[in-house]
């Protein structure tokens, strides 16, 4: 059962994105994540970026109009839904530029190495992730196509589910894998005007 296509998360988090980082696609960096302090950052946990899908060009999409104003998306391939993602990290930009969407496209987004997003070996980023905001749907798929255990109520539900963190480092708002990204876009616009007044608010007591 869908619960909402987004999400806002709790109040009370402890602990931020600064205190963890990963290795890039390609493993020849480690990037901090306190790296992106002051930007707002989209996470996916990116699957594959056509035939359907969504993806690929929307996320570039997104990025390119958002990306001036502050916004970082952030791609995390994994396995764990339907195995849709099996090849190796060598493996997966060439086939998007070949394969899946094709015609030459290349993530204008940084990519990470892939890795579990839930279950006993979730990359340790995830859970903050997740326990951070309410689950956006209540029941799993199949569970044929599910690969990790345990199942838990805030676990990541499937390819493309998204998550906003403030430029505090704190996760702000949780989409459902199948929110429209013009929704997704248009949540992310109002939060930017919601910060902004907040900010002209604060200027204007000192």
């Amino acid at each position: 059962m869908l619960l909402a296509p987004q999400v806002k998360c709790y109040g009370s988090v402890q602990g931020t994105i600064y205190d963890y980082g990963a290795l890039t696609i390609d493993g020849d960096e480690y990037v901090p994540f306190r790296n992106y302090a002051g930007k707002m950052v989209l996470f996916v946990n990116v699957g594959p970026m056509g035939h359907g899908h969504p993806g690929g060009q929307e996320l570039n999409a997104l990025q390119n109009e958002l990306g001036p104003y502050g916004l970082v998306v952030l791609g995390f391939p994994s396995n764990q839904f339907g195995k849709q993602e099996p090849g190796q990290n060598s493996e997966i930009l060439p086939a998007l530029k070949y394969v899946r969407p094709g015609g030459g496209f290349v993530p204008n987004f940084q990519l990470f190495q892939k890795g579990d997003v839930n279950g006993a070996k979730d990359d340790a980023l995830a859970p903050l992730l997740q326990n951070a905001c309410p689950p956006v749907a209540e029941e799993f798929g199949n569970p044929k196509n599910l690969f990790w255990e345990p199942l838990r109520n805030h676990d990541i539900k499937w390819n493309f589910e998204k998550f906003l963190v403030g430029p505090d480092g704190v996760p702000v708002m949780r989409w459902y894998h199948r929110a429209n990204i013009a929704v997704v876009k248009n949540d992310i616009i109002a939060y930017m005007r919601q910060q902004q007044q907040q900010q002209q608010q604060q200027d204007q007591d000192q």
